[in-house]
């Protein structure tokens, strides 16, 4: 009894070639008939004509499938055998061969690869935070239709904002800048401004969201923890000696002052 039940035989992708070549170089009148569109991972099926039985192959971008048919029915395509995005080859062989191509294309957005690179950055160099979204299915396929991204920072402290980004090819992202301050002294206090702090899309943070001071300086390390007020946050030090006072914001690092105060 022929054995028809499906079988994925793993080939070494040159092998998969030579038997491409093998087995197309053969005609056979009838016209194997795919879907015009084919999701990964969902299963479809390709009608025949004739009788008696035949061997059909399937060849993908990551494994080759072969099984024994029926020819007259139809050639069921399970699930499994299709969720690798990309161009597919189904062959019918019997005293010869006839084939068709099909692209198979990824499912809907199920997962996302994030990356964000560097962490912080100075303000002397803006617009340098990136953010990076990768948009897969959940067969791990690059989803490469048109799909919206949502990105939102949170920091640890302060309010939250976010930017919508569009994915073209698969992938979506968005750049942020840093912030910068400037200082005054008398004597040995120094005060801290930042210019106005605006998120990743150009508005102004919400009054209230916490922006942090430190200082670094003979006497140690000190920090000041001070809410945004009409758009910008200021802090006050006592300076010993050489001091280096910089300025964070969730991931956004600013600028950093070296100032000399009194010991």
């Amino acid at each position: 009894m022929a054995d028809l039940g499906p079988r994925l035989v793993r080939l070494p992708r040159l092998s998969s070639l030579v038997l491409l070549c093998l087995l197309t170089s053969l005609a056979w009148p009838a016209d194997l008939r795919v879907p015009a569109n084919v999701e990964a991972g969902k299963g479809f099926s390709i009608p025949t004509e004739g009788s008696g039985e035949a061997t059909f192959y399937l060849l993908g971008p990551d494994h080759v499938a072969k099984r024994t048919v029926n020819l007259g029915g139809s050639v069921q395509i399970e699930s499994r055998e299709v969720r690798a995005a990309g161009r597919y080859q189904a062959i019918l062989c019997r005293s010869s061969c006839n084939s068709t191509t099909f692209e198979v294309k990824a499912s809907q957005p199920a997962r996302l690869s994030f990356f964000l690179h560097p962490s912080r950055v100075p303000v002397s160099m803006p617009d340098s935070v990136d953010a990076t979204a990768f948009v897969f299915d959940q067969y791990q396929n690059l989803v490469l239709s048109p799909n919206s991204v949502d990105f939102r920072v949170t920091p640890a402290t302060g309010a939250a904002f976010s930017k919508q980004s569009p994915a073209k090819n698969g992938v979506a992202w968005m750049r942020m800048s840093g912030l910068r301050i400037k200082a005054t002294s008398n004597g040995s206090v120094v005060t801290v401004e930042t210019d106005p702090v605006r998120d990743c899309s150009g508005n102004a943070l919400p009054d209230g969201t916490v922006v942090s001071f430190t200082n670094i300086d003979q006497a140690g390390k000190s920090t000041v923890d001070t809410p945004i007020k009409k758009g910008v946050a200021r802090g006050q030090f006592r300076v010993h000696g050489t001091a280096h006072i910089n300025v964070a914001c969730g991931v956004v690092l600013g600028n950093e002052l070296a100032l000399k105060g009194s010991l």
